[in-house]
């Protein structure tokens, strides 16, 4: 008879291994709850660790998120809330009363509805209870260029701390960093620099004020993307949020520099600058100096003099080679008056000739990427491809009426070869 094919022979017969899976990723609401187990099982603690706690995964939750995410943390509070009256516990207790401290304020009724209902058959935390921290007095540190500074804000409560922020201004205000200290932090700071720092010094502030420029960093930091994954800044932003959303004021107006201390400037500086050139020099010199104080105007957030050696490695490598459209004789003259632009500005300021070097030192660095960037069409702006089209056409830029004239002849020139799916010339 033929052998079944069915089965082996009990001699040679072996048991099949389990094929092994990789789980799917838990949801991060499964994580907070598996981590409340660990962090509030003794069902003790303090108020303020429970909201680093919570901060901690509400930060998670926002810096993992993609960019079409509206809502992460409210979407988090409203899983482990689920999660925590689903399967009652007093971990789960805790969890739900420490995101009610610091989450948005959309998720906060949502969260305390919840803590009340759970109250009914789970012990409360101690500290759910206990009085909150406040502010009670605020320092800040700038450096000399007003390209960064921080913020020490002293809270008292039931664990006294200082909530100190670091935030920059090359590029856009930004937080950078966050950080829970102890209450005398502020009064070490002196300490903590060295001679050859770049002078900080701390000077007391109003509380809220400290709270208000806080609060507007954390706005601008939330709408910059790629977001800031800095660990100190994710773990402890919900939290600062909660201590400062109070204070956060308007949307400021941009205040334009007056024009007669604009006037006053560009004066000052082409004087100065030109000595004995010709008269196409002098007109050379006076547009990079319009230049330079626009892009201070508009892009440098603390004033249009306040240049550092970040915002001369910003202009340079990144917002030249995309924005500007410059001709054969200022490319020639820029390198040489960008520092003297520098020396000037900063020396307006009441600088140190000391930490003018550095910035100057800075476009001595930057000027090969400047040079390497500025070619490379793939880098240009729309605004940028555009003006070196009119003008490689002969527009004037200056000609408002011509610029007009000339893009709408650009557009038409472009539908047309969608219509008829001709390849687009090449202007020489």
């Amino acid at each position: 008879m033929p052998k079944s094919r069915g089965r082996r022979n009990s001699s040679g017969s072996r048991k099949q291994k389990p094929v092994r899976r990789s789980p799917l990723p838990a949801m991060l609401s499964d994580q907070v709850m598996r981590d409340a187990r660990r962090h509030f099982g003794g069902g003790s603690g303090e108020l303020l660790t429970a909201e680093a706690w919570a901060s901690s995964w509400l930060g998670r939750a926002w810096v993992d998120a993609p960019l079409t995410e509206r809502e992460p943390e409210q979407r988090l509070c409203l899983e482990v809330a689920g999660w925590a009256s689903t399967t009652p516990s007093p971990a789960g207790l805790a969890a739900v009363a420490a995101l009610e401290r610091v989450a948005p304020p959309d998720s906060r009724a949502m969260l305390a509805g919840t803590v009340a209902v759970l109250a009914d058959t789970q012990p409360l935390p101690a500290w759910r209870t206990a009085v909150g921290h406040h502010p009670v007095r605020a320092w800040r540190a700038v450096d000399v260029w007003d390209s960064e500074r921080v913020l020490f804000i002293a809270y008292e409560g039931p664990t006294p701390h200082t909530l100190m922020a670091q935030i920059t201004e090359a590029g856009g205000t930004m937080v950078d960093k966050l950080g829970l200290l102890t209450p005398d932090a502020a009064t070490a700071w002196s300490d903590m620099r060295d001679d050859d720092d770049v002078p900080m010094p701390l000077t007391g502030h109003e509380v809220s004020a400290a709270l208000a420029d806080l609060a507007t960093a954390l706005r601008t930091t939330d709408m910059t993307w790629p977001r800031n994954n800095d660990e100190d800044f994710v773990e402890l932003r919900a939290l600062a949020w909660t201590r400062c959303r109070d204070h956060l004021p308007d949307w400021p107006e941009h205040q334009q520099l007056p024009e007669a201390e604009r006037t006053r400037l560009l004066g000052t500086f082409t004087t100065n600058a030109v000595g004995d050139t010709d008269s196409d020099t002098f007109d050379t010199i006076r547009s990079l100096a319009e230049l330079f104080l626009d892009y201070g105007e508009n892009y440098i957030t603390t004033g249009p003099l306040a240049w550092s050696p970040a915002q001369a490695m910003l202009f340079l490598a990144d917002w030249l080679p995309r924005k500007a459209v410059l001709d054969h004789d200022q490319r020639t003259l820029l390198p040489d008056l960008l520092k003297q632009w520098v020396r000037f500005a900063l020396t307006e300021r009441g600088v140190e000739p000391r930490w003018i070097a550095p910035v100057i030192n800075a476009v001595d660095i930057h000027l090969p990427d400047f040079q390497d960037a500025f070619d490379d069409q793939s880098a240009w702006g729309p605004a940028k491809q555009i003006a070196a089209l009119l003008t490689s056409r002969g527009i004037d830029p200056t000609d408002q009426d011509a610029v007009e004239t000339a893009v709408r002849a650009l557009n038409a020139e472009r539908l047309t070869r969608r219509l008829t799916q001709q390849p687009p010339a090449h202007d020489s």
